[in-house]
């Protein structure tokens, strides 16, 4: 078995900082779930868009924000040239932004035993809480338009 047959699914994020909002805050939980084995960081980009538009990728150094060192290095080699371009479009000019590219470790023993049984994932997703919460706002007015009768 090859270590790819061995892995975990494979997420990624990419988390907006307006100007000033990046602090580190987050940084020292994400460092606890490599710690505690949930996940391990495969790619780790910082990136900014600048106020004209242009669009830098940018060493962790230049962040000036406390806990970046433990993932100094974090570069598989993933994330390249036109995840950079991608990101800069949807940045807004002024933002910085993390993006991270991670294995569901936690979830490895079952990807590999479902793998030895011939299974394979068909479709995956995720969620965004803002829908998730819009979801549920509708469903309870559904219901409460049910329950009243109208």
């Amino acid at each position: 078995m090859t270590d790819l047959q061995e892995m975990g699914p494979i997420d990624y994020l990419c988390i907006e900082f307006p100007r000033g909002s990046l602090t580190g805050k987050a940084f020292p939980m994400l460092l606890d779930l490599v710690d505690q084995h949930t996940i391990r960081v495969l790619d780790l980009l910082f990136v900014r868009k600048a106020a004209d538009g242009a669009v830098m990728a940018l060493d962790g150094t230049e962040m000036d924000v406390a806990g970046l060192g433990a993932f100094h290095g974090a570069a598989s080699g993933i994330l390249g040239g036109d995840d950079l371009r991608e990101i800069g479009d949807i940045l807004a000019p002024g933002a910085a932004a993390a993006v991270l590219v991670y294995e569901n470790t936690w979830a490895a023993p079952l990807a590999r035993t479902l793998r030895e049984a011939g299974a394979q994932l068909v479709a995956g997703g995720r969620i965004p809480v803002q829908q998730l919460l819009s979801a549920l706002d509708e469903t309870e007015s559904e219901q409460s338009t049910i329950t009243s009768g109208s």
